[in-house]
């Protein structure tokens, strides 16, 4: 009968001494590689069909499948004279959301004539939230949340852009 409680408690003491002698392990972040504006080429937004022109920005290609996927993720912000151009093989719906996005942008849905057709501004750092084109577009421009509005930049405008 004793022998049997002297086991029970060695077991209780050995389970005990188990649990607190684990090693807790430390934890790991994760942190990525910080992520710079690379200049490929320059973007001109112009007033309506006019030559007048409202705003320039060099520019940042996203044509692979991998660059329009990430976008500007992973970055600290951007310059107010820096845009990332979404160029995509065919005219279509295309929704954007603002995941590991860290700082806000004014998204612009340019249709394949290279007018602007629709555009959400100040979209939200870290939002999931999906932000429709709502109409068919082949190229998306993302500059810095804000700046569509400081640079009277509306619906109808026309861009050119040119490769360095």
């Amino acid at each position: 009968m004793y022998g049997s409680k002297f086991i029970r408690l060695l077991m209780i003491f050995a389970m005990l001494l188990a649990v607190c002698s684990c090693k807790k392990e430390e934890k790991k972040s994760i942190s990525t590689p910080s992520v710079s504006f690379t200049h490929e080429g320059d973007l001109f937004i112009y007033q309506g069909t006019t030559d007048s022109i409202k705003a320039s920005f060099n520019i940042e290609f996203a044509e692979s499948s991998y660059e329009t996927q990430t976008g500007l993720m992973y970055r600290k912000g951007m310059e107010n004279d820096q845009a990332m151009l979404f160029i995509f093989p065919t005219e279509a719906m295309h929704s954007f959301y603002m995941k590991n996005t860290e700082f806000p942008l004014d998204i612009l849905y340019i249709d394949e004539d290279l007018n602007l057709a629709s555009m959400q501004e100040n979209a939200q750092p870290l939002d999931e939230d999906g932000l429709s084109s709502i109409v068919p577009v082949k190229y998306v421009l993302e500059i810095n949340g804000g700046l569509a509005e400081v640079l009277n930049i509306s619906i109808g405008d026309s861009i050119s852009y040119s490769r360095k």
